[in-house]
């Protein structure tokens, strides 16, 4: 029972302690939103043209013709973490439009045995639950420019941040982007947090130290066969960070329509998405590392879809130090009618991201034909 514990406590000291500043941050705020945008491999950055675009693109808003609305469900992790997501986006006029949105990514429910242990003894009454939830708002502004097929976005975020009555945190970021498009083909480019982005935490010191004794206690216990006069530790005392930084990212799309018949049209689409680091992506420098994206859509009228994709293509080092290629095949389907499209995708099928797949369900409002 003490190890479980121990091990317990070991990973929210994890999540409540380090010794550096974190280079990344806001990880949920990179999983995307838009079932169909999941189905096409998130290889939307030049062809996102409705108030999904606050998030993929802030440029694609100006194709909006009226308001529109947006909901967005998925599960993580067997349904342990939930993704939810609501849009809403208004033209100011025929040359701009502006948007707003929420983001919440949390795991609900978790048992907070911080009290279970008191003088010694244990006493299940004193277990309470809490969440660690991750908020983000988004407010973004699109408008044309006086070249032709030119459209230009930003888009600011304020990001909230909730582990119980342990730790939050508060934080602020810009993304820009720009969208072209000639004849067939379509071309856009998305910066996200071109400031960097930033989260300031603040943390209940009364809780934390209660969480220190525990560690001391639990390290007497299992190590130091109950002997506090022992030098083995497992668990450092070390200073709560305050500070987490998300470094800026970039991707670059194109894309293109066929009409195969008079019902039929098919769209393909590449991006490119750039981290100023190196990772495991499948072209990896010291200065940048790039993962494409394929994804396309065949449409019926525009009104049935039915789309692929692959993404997240990684480098994997094999326990043998052999080199392997993994990646992402997504699927979806849509269908719209009278301003009303529901997609479903599933998503991170082959888990290259080290998730099991994932259901994403979403739903999107035009209004324009209500009037």
């Amino acid at each position: 029972m003490l190890k479980k514990l121990f091990l317990l406590f070991l990973i929210v000291g994890q999540v409540l302690y380090s010794q550096t500043i974190r280079s990344f941050s806001n990880e949920f705020l990179n999983i995307g939103v838009d079932a169909s945008a999941f189905g096409m491999g998130k290889a939307v950055t030049a062809t996102s043209n409705d108030v999904n675009s606050i998030y993929w693109n802030p440029a694609g808003l100006v194709g909006l013709n009226d308001y529109q609305g947006a909901l967005m469900h998925a599960e993580y992790f067997q349904g342990i973490a939930k993704y939810d997501y609501v849009g809403f986006a208004k033209p100011i006029n025929d040359e701009s439009t502006v948007a707003v949105s929420i983001i919440r990514f949390a795991v609900d429910d978790i048992l907070n045995t911080t009290q279970l242990i008191q003088e010694g003894q244990i006493n299940y009454d004193r277990i309470s639950l809490f969440s660690a939830a991750d908020w983000a708002v988004n407010v973004a502004y699109g408008k044309k420019l006086i070249v032709k097929n030119l459209n230009i976005g930003v888009n600011a975020k304020i990001v909230r941040r909730k582990i119980g009555d342990f730790a939050s945190s508060i934080g602020f970021g810009l993304d820009a982007g720009i969208q072209f498009q000639r004849s067939d083909w379509k071309f856009g480019l998305m910066l996200r947090d071109i400031t960097t982005t930033f989260n300031a935490w603040s943390f209940d010191q009364g809780e934390l130290d209660n969480i220190i004794a525990i560690y001391d206690t639990l390290n007497d216990e299992i190590l130091n066969d109950g002997n506090p006069d022992n030098d083995d530790e497992i668990i450092p005392t070390v200073v709560p960070e305050k500070l987490e930084i998300t470094k800026p990212k970039m991707q670059l799309g194109v894309a293109r329509t066929f009409n195969i018949s008079r019902d039929f049209n098919v769209l393909t689409a590449l991006d490119l998405n750039m981290r100023f680091a190196e990772t495991n992506d499948i072209i990896s420098t010291s200065f940048v590392s790039i993962s494409p994206a394929f994804g396309f859509q065949v449409d019926y009228a525009n009104m049935v879809f039915l789309r692929g994709g692959i993404n997240n293509l990684q480098n994997k080092t094999n326990f043998d130090n052999s080199n392997s290629l993994i990646l992402e095949p997504n699927f979806g389907v849509g269908f719209s009618y009278k301003g009303i499209q529901i997609d479903y995708a599933l998503a991170n099928i082959g888990g290259a991201s080290g998730a099991l797949f994932s259901n994403v369900f979403s739903l999107k409002v035009d209004f324009s034909y209500f009037r």
